[in-house]
C-alpha cells in the first residue's frame, strides 16, 4: 500500500478537479491508486478514512451509507436487483461527516446499534431544515437470513444536534407483525414521513370486505410483498395508505409544488417498466409523471428504469436510470425536464413549442448502463445541492478491469487498449463520494475509497426553500361525505370517443350524441366494465400452482358495468382504495381493444376526470397519457340551459345540461339532486328496473324524446333472468341487485364456464326431441352414446376429465385455449386453440361466439340459441379478463402444488 502510494500520491491530485473527459487517465494517479493500494489490506466499513481539506467544500453535514461489496462464493459480484426491495445485504453502517469535505471527521452514526452484529442500511434523506436524517435500517441478520422473516426493515431516525437514534415506529407498539418491512422514509414539508411498506394497511382492510383473510399481497411477479406508499406522523402513529399500486412503489421524494414523485413498477398485465408518478400526500390526484414511453434510452436505445428521483433547485428531476439488475448496483444519472415533458420527445400541451429532448446526462461522460465495463463509470446515487451551483453529490465507481492474464488478477483502469481486449472483464465496483460540478464537468474526491467496499445512499442535511404544504381533503369539506361513507370515488371520462385528443367518433361524436341521427345500436362504445387486481399471498398462506392461474398470469375481478351515454361520455362510482382498470365494451359486452393497461386508483370520495381514452404509441413516436395538460378535450359538451339535440328537454326524464356539461355529467347532476337516494344514477348496474344498482349489463334508452325519434332497443344481460340459464352465478345474490364497493363478479372455469358446458339443454327440433348439452356423449365428449371411442365433434373435448398435459385443469379447458394434437390413421394434426386468452372478440372468440349467434362459423351444425345471451356474456367476460382458471386464491377448489 505505502509503494503504490508513493508512486501515485493521491494527494497531489485531490486538491484540484478533474476535467471528466481526462478522468480515464487520472484513475492511475488517484483513486485507482488508492483502491489498488488497499487490495493488499482488504477494507472494513468501520475505519474512518480522511484527507487533505478542499476549498470548494460543502459547510453542511453529510450522510451516507458504508457497506461491504456483497460477493457469490464464487468470487463475484452479487448483484442487485430494483424490483427486489425485502432483501438485505449486510454488513452496513450510516455514516456522517461534518461537511463534504476530505479532511472532515468521519463519524459512524449506527455503530452503536450495529457494533458486532450484521445489519443493513439504505434509502437515506434529510429535512428541509437540515436537521434531521431517516432512513432504513434492518438487522441484527443472521448469517443467512430468511428475507421473510425477522428482523424487517425499519424506519429510523437521526438528531444532528443531540446526537440521537431512535426507530420511528416504536416496535413495542408497533401493531403490524415483525415481518412488516418499512423502506424508502421521506419528511413531507408538513414534518410527517412518506415511505414504502408492504404493511398494506388499507389494501388488508378491503380483503376484509371482499370476505378474505388479511395478508400483504405478493407483486405482480410474486417474488415479495408489494411495497406501496404509506404516511405517518412524526412519531410513527397515524400510518395510513396512499398508493393502491399492485407492484412496488418506491423511492419517494417531494417536489416545491407540495406533490410526492415516486417511481413506480408498473407491472399490470402486459406492462414491466418502473417510471415516474406523482399524487397528492393523501393520494388523490394520482397521475404518471415521467418515463413510461421513455424507456428505451439507455446505451445503443437499450432498456432503463427511472429510481431515485429527486427535484433539483432549478426544478428539474435528478434521476437515476439502470436496468434492473447485472449493472454493479448503478447505471447513469440523467436530468429530467418535468416541467414541460411527459416523454423525452413529448411535451404537454402547452409546452409544443419546447424543443425537445427532456433527459440530458449530468456528465458528458460514457457512462453505460448495460452489463459490462462502463468507461465513464457508474452512479449509484446522487444528491442535488440546493446553493444555486449546481452540484450533486454522487456515489460513483470508476470502471475498472480485471487483468486475468497476472496471477492474481490484477486490478487495472479501462484504457482503450483494456476494452478492446477481447471479453474485459470488470472488477469489482469501487463506489467513492465525490461532488460533481456540471458548470465545468468535474469531479472532487471526498473520500478516499477503499477495496471491498461501497459508499452508497448519499444525503446532504442542507437547509432548503420548505415545499409547499398540501393539506389532505377533509371528508364533507373537499369530499363528498356520502361517497366518503359508501367507500367509493367517482370517475368521469368527457368522451371515449376522444382518442387523443382527436374526435375518432364516425363522423364525429356530436353526430353519435344526437338520438334522432344515430340510433344507440350504431354507436361501438356502449358499455364501461371496471376490473380489478386480485391480490395473491404469500405461498406460505397458500401454495398456489401455476395450474390456478392457466392461461394467464394473473386474477382478475370485475367490479361492475355502467351503460356509455351517447356522447361517449361516463360518470360512474367506483371502489375507492383499490387497483383497477377499464375496459370499453361493444354492445356483447366484449371489450373494444386496446387494454386501458396501468392500475387507477382514486381516494374515498374523491373524482377523477379524464378528456377521453387512449391509443399506444408507435415505436417511432410513443405516446403517453394520464397526466393533466397532456391534450385538449375535443368534445364542448352542451349549451348551458338547451337540451341536448333530439333528447328529452322538459319533465322528469330531461337532463338539461349547463354549459360544456357532458351527457353523463348532466344526467348525474340532475340525479344528485332530484332523485331518491341522491345519484344513484352513477352506482354501477343501475336501470329503472334495478334503483339500486348491481351486476347486470342494463341499458335503457333515457335520452331520446319519442316525439322526435325512436328510442333505441334496451339491452340487458342479467345474471338472475329466469328464463336465461345461470346457475350458479360468479357474485352474491346481494350484488346482483344492489351494487356495493365489495361486489365482485369471480369466475373460476370449473365452477362457472365448465357449468355451461355440462349444463343438460333438451331443444325440439322438428318436432323431435334433441339435447344440446355440449359435453355430452356423441357430442364435444370422446366417446359416443353408445360409450365407444369417438373423435369430439370439432376436435373440442369439452368434459370434464382431467387433461394429460395438466392434471389439475379439465381438458376442456386445455383444448379451448391451448393446441393439442390429434392422431388420424397415423398422421398428427394440432387442433386448436379455440378461444384468444383475453380478448373476446379475437379471431379466434368472434368465430367462437359466432357459431352460437349466426352460426356462420359452424355451417354444418350451427349453434344459433344454444347459449343464452346472458352465457354469452358470461363467456365474454371471462375471456376478457383473461380466461384463466381460477380468479379467487382462497377457493377450496383451488390448485395447490
Amino acid at each position: 500500500m505505502n509503494a503504490q502510494r508513493g508512486r501515485h500520491n493521491p494527494r497531489r491530485c485531490i486538491r484540484r478537479a478533474i476535467p471528466l473527459p481526462r478522468l480515464a487517465a487520472a484513475l492511475l494517479t488517484v483513486a485507482l491508486a488508492a483502491a489498488l493500494g488497499a487490495c493488499s489490506g482488504g477494507g472494513s466499513v468501520n475505519i474512518a478514512n480522511s484527507q487533505l481539506s478542499d476549498p470548494a467544500t460543502v459547510d453542511f453535514p453529510i450522510f451516507y451509507v458504508k457497506r461491504q461489496v456483497p460477493m457469490t462464493n464464487a468470487g463475484t459480484v452479487m448483484q442487485d436487483d430494483l424490483r427486489v426491495l425485502r432483501d438485505a445485504v449486510p454488513s452496513a453502517d450510516l455514516y456522517q461527516r461534518a461537511t463534504a469535505s476530505p479532511s472532515a471527521t468521519e463519524t459512524n452514526i449506527t455503530a452503536r446499534l450495529t457494533a458486532g452484529a450484521r445489519w443493513d442500511v439504505k434509502d437515506v434523506d434529510a429535512s428541509a431544515d437540515g436537521t434531521r436524517v431517516v432512513f432504513a435500517m434492518r438487522g441484527p441478520l443472521a448469517v443467512n437470513q430468511d428475507p421473510k422473516k425477522p428482523p424487517s426493515w425499519r424506519i429510523y431516525e437521526y438528531v444532528i444536534a443531540t446526537d440521537t437514534l431512535h426507530a420511528v415506529i416504536n416496535p413495542a407498539t408497533d401493531p403490524d407483525p415483525l415481518t412488516v418491512n418499512d423502506v424508502s422514509p421521506h419528511y413531507l414539508p408538513d414534518g410527517r414521513i412518506v415511505f414504502s411498506s408492504t404493511r398494506q394497511t388499507q389494501s388488508q382492510g378491503i380483503l376484509l370486505d371482499e370476505g378474505k383473510p388479511q395478508f400483504s399481497a405478493q407483486n405482480e411477479a410474486r417474488t415479495e410483498p408489494a411495497f406501496v406508499l404509506e404516511v405517518m406522523n412524526a412519531d410513527g402513529t397515524g400510518v395510513h395508505q396512499i398508493s393502491f399500486n399492485q407492484s412496488h412503489d418506491r423511492d419517494a421524494t417531494v417536489l416545491a409544488n407540495g406533490r410526492v414523485l415516486w417511481s413506480r413498477w408498473d407491472h399490470a398485465p402486459g406492462k414491466d417498466a418502473m417510471h415516474l408518478y406523482s399524487a397528492n400526500p393523501d393520494g388523490t390526484d394520482l397521475e404518471l409523471y415521467y418515463g413510461a414511453n421513455s424507456h428505451m434510452t439507455g446505451t445503443n436505445n437499450t432498456v432503463v428504469e427511472f429510481v431515485q428521483p429527486r427535484q433539483m433547485q432549478d426544478g428539474r428531476i435528478l434521476a437515476l436510470m439502470r436496468q434492473y439488475t447485472g449493472v454493479d448496483f448503478g447505471g447513469n444519472l440523467v436530468i429530467i425536464d418535468g416541467e414541460h415533458f411527459v416523454e423525452n420527445t413529448q411535451t404537454l400541451l402547452a409546452d409544443a413549442t419546447v424543443p425537445p429532448p427532456a433527459q440530458t446526462p449530468v456528465t458528458t461522460n460514457d457512462v453505460r448502463t448495460i452489463p459490462g465495463p462502463s468507461p465513464g463509470g457508474r452512479f449509484a446515487s446522487a444528491y442535488p445541492l440546493q446553493d444555486g451551483t449546481g452540484r450533486t453529490l454522487v456515489s460513483w465507481s470508476q470502471c475498472r478491469l480485471l487483468d486475468t492474464t497476472q496471477t492474481p488478477p490484477a486490478i487495472v483502469p479501462c484504457t482503450p487498449t483494456a476494452l478492446a481486449a477481447p471479453n474485459p472483464q470488470t472488477a469489482p465496483p469501487l463506489y467513492s463520494l465525490w461532488m460533481l460540478d456540471p458548470r465545468n464537468n468535474t469531479f472532487k474526491p471526498i473520500d478516499q475509497p477503499v477495496e471491498g467496499v461501497m459508499v452508497t445512499d448519499v444525503a446532504v442535511a442542507q437547509p432548503r426553500l420548505l415545499p409547499n404544504i398540501i393539506l389532505d381533503k377533509v371528508p364533507g369539506v373537499d369530499l363528498d361525505q356520502n361517497l366518503v361513507n359508501a367507500g367509493v370515488g367517482v370517475i368521469d371520462i368527457r368522451s371515449v370517443y376522444d382518442i387523443d385528443g382527436a374526435d375518432a367518433a364516425n363522423p364525429n361524436i356530436a353526430t353519435l350524441a344526437d338520438p334522432a341521427k344515430t340510433n344507440a345500436s350504431a354507436r361501438p362504445a356502449r358499455f364501461i366494465r371496471l376490473e380489478k387486481a386480485v391480490s395473491i399471498p404469500d405461498m406460505s398462506l397458500v401454495n398456489l400452482s401455476a395450474a390456478a392461474f392457466g392461461a394467464t398470469d394473473y386474477m382478475i375481478e370485475i367490479l361492475g358495468y355502467a351503460p356509455i351515454e351517447p356522447d361517449g361520455s361516463v360518470r360512474i362510482e367506483v371502489p375507492a382504495n383499490v387497483a383497477f382498470r377499464m375496459s370499453v365494451l361493444d354492445a356483447n359486452a366484449r371489450r373494444i381493444p386496446p387494454v386501458q393497461g396501468v392500475w387507477l386508483q382514486v381516494k374515498p370520495g374523491e373524482v377523477v376526470s379524464c378528456n377521453g381514452c387512449h391509443t399506444p404509441g408507435s415505436a417511432q413516436r410513443p405516446i403517453s397519457h394520464g397526466r393533466t395538460g397532456l391534450f385538449a378535450s375535443v368534445w364542448a359538451g352542451g349549451t348551458g340551459g338547451v337540451a341536448f339535440p333530439h333528447t328529452i328537454a322538459s319533465g322528469a326524464g330531461a337532463f338539461i345540461p349547463q354549459q360544456g356539461e357532458t351527457m353523463a355529467q348532466a344526467r348525474m347532476r340532475v340525479s344528485c339532486t332530484s332523485d331518491t337516494p341522491a345519484c344513484k344514477q352513477m352506482v354501477p348496474g343501475w336501470d329503472p328496473t334495478y334503483p339500486a344498482g348491481g351486476m347486470n349489463v342494463l341499458y335503457t334508452d333515457v335520452w331520446t324524446d319519442p316525439a322526435q325519434a325512436t328510442p333505441s332497443a334496451p339491452i340487458s344481460y342479467r345474471y338472475d333472468d329466469a328464463t336465461q340459464f345461470m346457475t350458479p352465478i360468479p357474485t352474491s345474490a346481494v350484488c346482483v341487485t344492489a351494487w356495493a364497493a365489495n361486489c365482485r363478479i369471480i369466475i373460476n372455469y370449473p365452477q362457472y364456464i365448465q357449468a355451461l358446458w355440462d349444463h343438460a339443454r333438451p331443444a325440439t327440433v322438428g318436432g323431435v326431441a334433441v339435447d344440446h348439452t355440449c359435453s355430452q356423449a356423441g357430442c364435444h365428449n370422446p366417446k359416443n352414446a353408445a360409450g365407444a371411442a369417438q373423435t369430439p365433434a370439432a376436435n373440442l373435448d369439452l368434459t370434464n376429465s382431467a387433461s394429460n398435459d395438466v392434471p389439475q385443469e379439465f381438458t376442456s379447458y386445455r383444448q379451448l385455449l391451448f393446441p393439442h394434437n390429434i392422431v388420424n390413421m397415423g398422421v398428427t394434426t394440432s387442433v386448436g386453440p379455440f378461444m384468444d386468452a383475453g380478448s373476446a372478440r379475437g379471431g379466434l372468440s368472434a368465430a367462437f361466439f359466432l357459431c352460437f349467434e349466426t352460426g356462420s362459423t359452424c355451417p354444418n351444425t350451427p349453434h344459433v340459441g344454444w347459449l343464452s345471451p346472458a352465457e354469452l356474456r358470461l363467456v365474454s367476460e371471462w375471456l376478457d379478463i383473461g380466461a384463466q382458471y381460477f380468479n379467487n386464491p382462497f377457493d377450496p377448489a383451488v390448485p395447490v402444488n
